[in-house]
Order: C-alpha cells, then sequence, then structure tokens
C-alpha cells in the first residue's frame, strides 16, 4: 500500500507519529516542514521506499496517487493539498464540499478532542481530559490496527558535543508557559551535590545536534516537550512534568516516569501564565523521580 503521511509540527507531534511508519507496508512519503525534515528517518537508515517532501516543495505532490492519505494536521492549507492528489482511502482531516474543515468519521477518536472538534472547544477539553489512551494507541486504533509498542523511528547523529549524566530541559516555549517547573535551578544544585553531571540542554542550531545531546546524557527532565520525545525514541529514561497538557496520551514505553501536578484539572490546556501551576509538583518528587531514572539507566537492561 502506498502511504501519504501529511504531518508538518509541532516537532514533538511529528516525532511520536513515526511510531506509524513500522506498520506501514509499501511505499511512504511524508510532507512536512523544512525544519522538521531533520528529525524524520533517512531512507538509508530505515526504509528505501520512504520519501520525505518538505512544505515548500508540496507542488511535487500533485497528480500522485496514493492508497491511503492520512493527514493529521487541522488547517485549511493543508488539507488542500490533498485536493492535488488522488487517494483510495483518506484518513483524518479534509476540506468538505462548502470549504470547511471536516474529518472522516474513522477519524473521530482523535478528532473530537481536537480543535476541529464537531463538539466545540470546551468539549473536546473535556473529552481530552478524560481520555486514558495514549495518541498511538487512537490513531492505531482509528486505522484498524492494535499498537503492540511500535517504536519512534529517528535518524542516526553524530557524537553529542555535550555529554552528562542527566539533562534538563527546562524551557517551554511561549505557547505553553505554564509547562515550566520553577525548580529546575534547584535541582540541577542537587544532583550535582550527589556527584552527577548536569547540563541544561541548551538551543542548538539543528535539530540533529539538539537529538545528538539529549542522547548524550543516561536520562532527562523535562515537562512535555520535544525533548521528552526524543528521550523516548532513543531509549533514555525520562522523567516529565506535566502541568497543563494530558499526561495520558503519551506512551511511556517502559522508561518514561510521568509526574502529574495535583491542579492540571484546573490548568489543562490553559495557555496563559499561573504562578501556581508552575510549582504544583513538588520538588522532592521530582529529585527521588530523577535518581530513580538515573538507577534505571545504570541497569543491566540499558548495558551499564
Amino acid at each position: 500500500m502506498s502511504t501519504l503521511i501529511l504531518k508538518l509540527g509541532a516537532t514533538g507531534d511529528v516525532v511520536r507519529t513515526t511510531a506509524l511508519l513500522p506498520r506501514l507496508e509499501g511505499p511512504v512519503t511524508w510532507l512536512t516542514t523544512s525544519t522538521n525534515q531533520a528529525i524524520l528517518p533517512t531512507p538509508e537508515s530505515s526504509r528505501d521506499d520512504f520519501r520525505i517532501v518538505s512544505w515548500e516543495n508540496r507542488a511535487e505532490l500533485a497528480g500522485q496517487s496514493f492508497q491511503l492519505a492520512i493527514n493529521l494536521e487541522d488547517d485549511p492549507a493543508t488539507a488542500a493539498v490533498l485536493e492535488s492528489v488522488r487517494a483510495q482511502q483518506l484518513f483524518g482531516a479534509y476540506l468538505n464540499g462548502q470549504g470547511a474543515m471536516a474529518y472522516t468519521p474513522d477519524s473521530r477518536l482523535w478528532f473530537d478532542m481536537s480543535l476541529l472538534s464537531v463538539y466545540g472547544r470546551d468539549k473536546a477539553d473535556s473529552l481530552k481530559f478524560q481520555n486514558r489512551r495514549s495518541y498511538q494507541e487512537l490513531i492505531f486504533e482509528c486505522l484498524g490496527w492494535p499498537f503492540t509498542g511500535e517504536k519512534y523511528c529517528l535518524p542516526a547523529t553524530e557524537q553529542p558535543k555535550l555529554k552528562g549524566d542527566v539533562a534538563i530541559a527546562s524551557e517551554s516555549g511561549p505557547v505553553w508557559p505554564m509547562k515550566k517547573w520553577v525548580h529546575y535551578e534547584r535541582l540541577k544544585d542537587e544532583l550535582e551535590r550527589q556527584g552527577l553531571i548536569v547540563n541544561f540542554l541548551p538551543k542548538r542550531p539543528t535539530l540533529l545536534e539538539h537529538l545528538a545531546d539529549v542522547r548524550g546524557h543516561r536520562c532527562l527532565v523535562s515537562g512535555d516537550s520535544l525533548p521528552m520525545h526524543l528521550a523516548l525514541g532513543s531509549g533514555i529514561p525520562s522523567v516529565a512534568l506535566f502541568n497543563c497538557t494530558s499526561p495520558w496520551e503519551i506512551y511511556d514505553y517502559g522508561i518514561l516516569t510521568k509526574l502529574i501536578s495535583p491542579l492540571l484539572g484546573e490548568f489543562f490546556y490553559k495557555r496563559e501564565l499561573d504562578p501556581r501551576a508552575t510549582t504544583a509538583i513538588g520538588f522532592e518528587d521530582v529529585l527521588q523521580a530523577t535518581l530513580k531514572a538515573i538507577e534505571l539507566a545504570s541497569s543491566p537492561r540499558f548495558g551499564q
């Protein structure tokens, strides 16, 4: 089966969608942003029937035929790309006959909780809060497949410029300011006091350098963020703090410890800043979870 995947961003969402690749037989074409091209596996490292097309070069797809088109974006510009291709089966979001965004019935488990939800934003967020299945479980079920722990597919990297025991990804970005826990500096100081090498992940010019930095450490501490997904895809034990987004959508692969804010219900998917959200998870809880992650990384399972 030839498949077209339309998944452009955010980068962490692109990474977790790569879990589909091991299940797709036949040629796969993936439309994404030029930036996110770098985080997808190369044909040489994964499969020779895998092709990446950048958003800037989307006109290359015009007139091409696919047996399955999977659109996991919710904007009209991406959906319009589907108008230029021929697909025997469509899954996900599309433009209906009136030019409005809609989604296929078989994708409703996911899109009912999205900005496109037929139920409206408030109900969609309520469904998201009630949901207890991971993104992979939901998408696989929608496509008619059982999810059996298929892993992310990430590219190879050069030797990391930054190495240590614990990597801390403390930045949250302007969209989700409540993701940023306030005690990362204190955590670094305490872990270093216990003899561990701890680094804050710096900004890098490329995603591959960022991925290499994550891989240069034995464990990661972060919010619900791209570094968390990079660590999961690299088999690195991690601790993730969930202050305002769904912990249940993240599949832990047996290596992720989720620390859930006791105020999650109050701040769920809120995008403004309330300092209470950034302090609700206790320092000692994060410290102990990190030490356990280091212990896991030191176990025979990880060849330490």
